[in-house]
């Protein structure tokens, strides 16, 4: 009994226009290639381009909305208990296996965005809306806060800033590594960093010992220095 190997999955019309896309893109270079370059290439018409995607721009970058979508779910699906910091180094997680989905892809991009100027200007406006997802969360679980705004900017600022730093370093290496795990890295050093329950620089018991070594001295302005350090050590029992 014989049997025919599976036949491979057609792809998408919209995938085979992002294929399309960049292999003019790689052959004749950005500027050069036109939507109905694309369309010729990929065997469709005008109006299907159109339907997926608004603009040549946009054909670059065919994965960002539904990974902005994916994200804000995630983060709609918290919990009350979930520690909203950890939340959103989760959420960004999700930015980066994307982008570890289809490496070759990533880095033809990142090559492409970095010869064109206003691909890197699209670019810069998607990671604003990432970062404005994850302050839009991280807003709503500060609320009660009185630092909760400049907290939730903070936050989503360095969680961004550390997944792109990952992004970038193994994009530049050609895709080469495990994305992953180096993004885990460093989104637990802005954990480290960002806690509450984080101890500060030189903590631990000589940073415990230093807050109770607050020596608060009232004294008139002109009392000789002399006496005021006399004071002090009288104070912390050093005389």
């Amino acid at each position: 009994m014989s049997s025919n190997p599976a036949t491979p999955a057609k792809p998408s019309m919209r995938d085979s226009l992002v294929a399309a896309a960049f292999e003019l893109f790689l052959e004749r270079g950005y500027e050069q290639t036109t939507v109905d370059d694309i369309v010729r290439t990929a065997g469709v018409g005008r109006r299907s381009f159109f339907r997926y995607f608004p603009s040549k721009e946009d054909v670059v970058f065919p994965d960002h909305e539904q990974s902005l979508a994916d994200m804000t779910e995630f983060l709609a699906a918290s919990a009350d208990s979930d520690d909203p910091l950890v939340r959103v180094c989760e959420a960004t997680r999700l930015v980066m296996r994307m982008y570890a989905e289809n490496p070759t892809f990533s880095v033809q991009r990142y090559r492409l965005t970095r010869e064109v100027t206003g691909l890197r200007t699209y670019e810069l406006s998607v990671v604003w809306r990432y970062e404005k997802t994850l302050g839009d969360y991280l807003r709503t679980r500060y609320a009660d806060r009185r630092d909760g705004t400049l907290r939730a900017n903070v936050v989503a600022a360095a969680v961004v800033a550390a997944h792109n730093h990952t992004l970038r370093h193994w994009l530049r290496s050609g895709g080469e590594g495990d994305p992953l795990a180096e993004v885990d890295r460093a989104l637990g050093f802005v954990r480290e960093t960002l806690s509450p329950d984080a101890v500060p620089a030189g903590g631990g018991a000589a940073g415990e010992q230093e807050a109770e070594d607050v020596v608060v001295v009232i004294t008139k302005r002109s009392t000789p220095m002399w006496r005021v350090v006399r004071e002090v050590e009288a104070s912390l029992g050093e005389d």
